[in-house]
């Protein structure tokens, strides 16, 4: 059956068609989205709930236990992690990615509603849930300074009308506030003067909290006209505050102001931010813009760009507003870069087909094909939902090889036909019938190799399967062309002409192309006539194959250059805020120095993204890679040399830097890119074994920045209550506890309502008094023995004050206690290498059964993809093997074809270890793709030689020797037009080239290999079989006589 004889006879149809499918693609192009990697988040929800001047154990107890304890009914919930500091719990919900976010969403609204009621009742505000992944980097980042306004109108500025707008933008997740100083009314007593009056700061509280309301008042509605009621019922300044009666002693009035100092100041005095330009750092606020979970960032960003100008249109001229982060200017690089790899690739493969058909007309055939076929696949893949990315570039680059490969066959076989003198109709259709079942089975063939790619598991599978079904949809194209279009224009274009009416350069190829054929005729019947020592080669081809997989490096996914570094700063844990600001500050002074850093923002004090006083952040912005020195190209070498040049400048604080990754499987924040979990319900044993393993891991040469987030050497001035003491002269547990809050929690007493927003009301001791331990002895509390002369009780006769050491965090993982070693690999050095090392230090450390270990975020997934890759290409080639023996309906054929595939693995594995990279998933996924290119030789000879034997009767070693010659043109055409089309990949330099160069050396260094090893190995397997055949099939005629 000739399939393409409809099309051969019918052009016109055949180039409708063909249009309609290349207009689809245009305007499927115009259509598509771009991002760095298809959209495969898992879906997370982070809560945050915040507590002013609450201890971590606290926080722990009353906040995060309930939390989790509703959280852990959740169904399809994956992992719950939960962070308890002082002042501010944060549970962050991975769910399993057959959820839909907004489907989560409920589910953790419902169990905050359900667990309302545990919650301690003087919260300032309830639970919140993002639908946010807290370990992805900010998609943008905005610094909002002032050189004229105080950073607390830049604050409600910014929270008022910038905030809330970017918070509706589609895609986006959480606009957090860093440094965030919100206006407040702070009442600041002086203790001894209230205690002097017979007066408790309790007192104080409730007198405000009477004195500030708002609420309903009800109406008029007489005969003819109705009227509303208010009142001036809330006091809105300071002045107001300041002025209020808060009791009467002696028949004279006591004014708030009589007791206290009241300023406009932050709601939390303990949050800054700074933004870093060149050599300067402004105080201001910083607006980090992260996306939801599976929201396209560049459209996102988009979105936001178009808004910014309107919302900046609203404030005062004197705020300056300023984009620090953009991750998708990297994003958009490197996308431009691939497609310029794309086209390159395209023009190098036609080059190539030029230089052997040494025809225009001929080479104008495979140059209609190939772009037809790569621009119908995005008609396909905007049906399929999918967008332009790195991957799916990648995908369409590397299958610029493969789609010419079909039309390469077609036209090399009607042009046989043709120049022995054929008329070209019927060269053409007798071609394209000879060679049909070929293009058939290599496309069926090829795409099979990609079935095991849509089976990968968990995040890499649906990150692989744009991949996959993206090639295969191109491979499928490239074959419907080939079947239809390359013949009729084979039958139009391709015309006979004499060898001697050409020029000497198209002479001087063809002698060129003729004296290889032949050389390689003499070399082969060498080879044929020395088979035992051939398979012998065969075999330690094989054998160095499985010894270099062992040897080589294994890695997960490269470290992306995407130019931002995310830094986490780190101080003794002692450490007071003051203190703390000013070694930020210095860090990031000496951080600015470096001539690769363009700008950075920074921030510390407790809110939902820092857990601790004593920890900072950091987002570091990269030169473009173009305008970086020489040494600073790589971004591992900019963060070892920031690294060096910050250790040991700022006294007591420690610098942990990792690059910001487009592939973020992390569900928490580590100090560096890998994590190692333990967990155990005996938080005891965790600390001593936590510690303990930290302290050899950091002997390892094989990791570096090694860390834990265990933090449990802060200060606790721990009230010792004499109960019985107490109970004498009348002070309850719960008064001790008021007057602690009181005078050192920043408690939120009262709220101040506009049409805007609400502003706290803020009780304190007076801030000498907030600076010492010591300062608790002069501290009264109420008794309710002496409740009517109003006595006061110093603290100091029901208690005593002991100072000790204590958790500055409390981790849970799944409700259990947990510590994160975090962990970043020494220069060189492959994760796989790391992996094993921990492991093996694990091991001999003898850890107890109450603890369990496990990686977490990327180092998990490595492990996963390192069980999975010798199945993922056994798989690969068992598919094949079924495929081709149901084309073939033979056993050994397909073995046969399949024998190309040690050399092609040989190769790809030199290739990495010369090329100094590491067997990740991209070169993985390089060597199956391999599977399906090399194959192709064997397929080509093993058809024609079968043709051989069926229609001339030749016997199969003159069938395989006629079959090689005859098909050595295409099989070079293709082995080079597939080389070329990767080639670019490999020397791609560009934004986003560690992603793809793994990718191009393993198909560069496969296919060289395969190609000179294979076009003699497989006629001497090929041989052996049929040898093997003819033995087993004499005894069988024999028994049959």
């Amino acid at each position: 059956m000739n399939v393409s004889r409809i099309f051969i006879l019918r052009p016109v149809a055949t180039s409708l068609l063909m249009v309609a499918i290349l207009i689809t693609g245009l305007l499927a192009y115009r259509l598509l989205p771009i991002s760095a990697l298809p959209e495969v988040d898992y879906p997370t929800i982070q809560v945050t709930t915040l507590y002013p001047g609450a201890s971590p154990d606290v926080v722990t107890s009353s906040v995060t236990a309930p939390l989790e304890r509703q959280f852990g009914q959740m169904p399809s919930l994956a992992q719950m992690s939960s962070t308890s500091s002082g002042g501010a719990s944060v549970i962050t919900l991975r769910f399993t990615l057959d959820v839909a976010l907004d489907v989560a969403e409920q589910q953790v609204q419902a169990a905050i509603n359900a667990g309302a009621n545990l919650l301690p009742n003087d919260l300032p505000m309830p639970p919140l849930y993002s639908k946010v992944n807290p370990a992805d980097a900010p998609v943008l980042t905005l610094a909002i300074t002032s050189p004229s306004l105080p950073v607390i109108r830049v604050h409600d500025l910014v929270e008022n009308r910038l905030a809330p707008k970017l918070s509706q933008v589609p895609g986006v997740g959480l606009v957090a506030v860093a440094g965030g100083q919100r206006p407040a009314v702070r009442i600041q007593v002086n203790p001894t003067a209230l205690a002097a009056l017979g007066m408790s700061m309790e007192e104080v509280r409730s007198a405000i909290g009477n004195a500030n309301v708002n609420q309903a008042k009800g109406s008029f509605d007489g005969a003819a006209r109705a009227s509303t009621i208010d009142a001036n019922d809330q006091l809105r300044t300071s002045a107001d505050y300041a002025s209020q009666i808060i009791a009467f002693k002696n028949g004279s009035p006591v004014r708030l102001k009589d007791v206290a100092t009241i300023v406009d100041a932050p709601e939390n005095d303990r949050l800054s931010a700074w933004a870093g330009y060149g050599a300067e750092q402004r105080a201001g606020v910083i607006l980090n813009i992260q996306r939801q979970p599976g929201a396209n960032v560049i459209e996102t960003v988009d979105r936001i760009k178009a808004l910014l100008p309107k919302l900046q249109a609203t404030l005062p001229a004197s705020l300056d507003v300023q984009v620090l982060t953009d991750r998708t200017l990297t994003i958009r690089a490197s996308v431009t870069d691939v497609q310029h790899e794309l086209l390159l690739a395209i023009a190098l493969v036609v080059g190539v087909i030029f230089v052997f058909l040494r025809s225009a007309k001929a080479t104008l055939i495979p140059a209609l094909a190939v772009p037809l076929s790569l621009v119908g696949t995005f008609g396909v893949m905007h049906l399929l939902g999918y967008s332009i990315n790195n991957l799916t570039l990648m995908a369409l680059t590397v299958s610029t090889g493969f789609v010419v490969d079909d039309a390469i066959v077609m036209i090399e076989n009607i042009a046989r036909y043709v120049e022995q003198g054929e008329p070209p109709m019927q060269a053409a259709l007798k071609g394209a019938k000879q060679i049909g079942f070929t293009i058939i089975s290599l496309t069926i063939s090829l795409i099979a190799v990609l079935i095991p790619l849509l089976f990968m598991a968990d995040v890499v599978g649906r990150l692989f399967h744009e991949f996959a079904v993206t090639m295969a949809v191109a491979i499928l194209i490239s074959a419907v062309v080939s079947l239809t279009l390359t013949p009729m224009l084979c039958a139009r274009l391709l015309r006979h002409t004499p060898e001697s009416s050409h020029g000497a350069l198209y002479q001087a190829t063809g002698r060129f192309f003729d004296g290889l054929i032949a050389g390689y005729g003499r070399m082969l019947t060498t080879v044929l006539n020395h088979q035992t020592l051939t398979l012998a080669v065969f075999v330690v081809t094989l054998a160095t194959t499985a010894g270099l997989y062992l040897v080589v490096p294994k890695g997960f996914f490269p470290v992306q250059d995407t130019g931002v570094i995310q830094a986490i700063t780190e101080g003794p844990e002692s450490t007071s805020f003051a203190a703390m600001a000013e070694r930020q500050q210095r860090m990031a002074e000496l951080l600015l120095q470096d001539p690769a850093v363009q700008s950075l923002s920074s921030f510390i004090g407790v809110d939902g993204a820092n857990a601790t006083l004593n920890a900072g952040r950091m987002l570091i912005n990269l030169k473009p890679k173009a305008e970086r020195d020489p040494q600073a190209r790589d971004i591992t070498t900019v963060m070892r040399r920031l690294s060096d040049g910050a250790a040991g400048k700022v006294p007591g604080m420690a610098l942990y830097l990792q690059p910001v990754q487009d592939l973020s499987i992390e569900d928490r924040v580590a100090k560096t890119q890998y994590q190692f979990l333990l967990s155990s319900p005996d938080a005891a044993a965790l600390s001593t074994w936590t510690h303990q393993l930290v302290e050899r891991l950091r002997t390892l040469p094989q990791l570096a920045d090694v860390g834990s987030d265990m933090q449990e050497q802060g200060l606790q001035a721990y009230i010792e209550i004499d109960r019985s003491a107490a109970s004498r002269l009348g002070v309850t547990v719960a008064a001790i506890d008021n007057a602690l809050y009181n005078a050192f929690g920043q408690r939120l007493i009262s709220t101040i309502f506009t049409q805007s927003n609400q502003y706290r009301v803020v009780l304190e001791a007076d801030p000498a008094w907030r600076t010492s331990p010591r300062m608790l002895g002069q501290l009264y509390v109420p008794s309710t023995l002496s409740a009517s002369t109003g006595v006061q009780i110093p603290l100091s006769s029901v208690a005593r004050v002991i100072e000790k050491p204590a958790s500055l965090v409390v981790n849970h993982v799944a409700q259990f206690p947990a510590a994160t070693v975090s962990f970043n690999t020494a220069p060189g050095v492959a994760l796989g290498d790391a992996v094993a090392a921990i492991k093996a230090e694990e091991l001999a450390m003898g850890l107890p059964a109450s603890i369990e270990t496990s990686f977490q975020g990327a180092a998990l997934a490595f492990e996963a993809s390192l069980a999975n890759t010798l199945w993922l290409i056994l798989a690969a080639v068992v598919t094949m093997y079924i495929v081709l023996g149901v084309l073939y309906e033979s056993t050994i054929h397909p073995v046969t074809i399949l024998s190309t595939l040690p050399s092609a693995a040989l190769g790809a594995l030199l290739a990495l270890l010369a090329a100094r990279m590491e067997l990740g998933l991209i070169a993985v996924i390089g060597v199956i793709l391999l599977i399906g290119i090399v194959k192709k030789n064997a397929i080509m000879m093993i058809d024609f030689a079968l043709e051989a034997e069926r229609e001339q009767g030749l016997p199969p070693r003159e069938a395989i020797f006629q079959a090689c010659l005859l098909r050595f043109r295409p099989i070079l055409m293709t082995t080079l037009a597939a080389l070329l089309g990767a080639l670019p990949l490999m020397l791609g330099q560009g934004v986003g080239s560690e992603l793809r160069q793994p990718l191009g050396v393993t198909l560069v260094g496969g296919l060289i290999v395969s190609q000179l090893l294979t076009l003699f190995s497989t006629p001497v397997i090929y041989l052996m079989f049929a040898s093997l055949a003819a033995r087993w099939q004499r005894p069988t005629d024999e028994a049959a006589q």
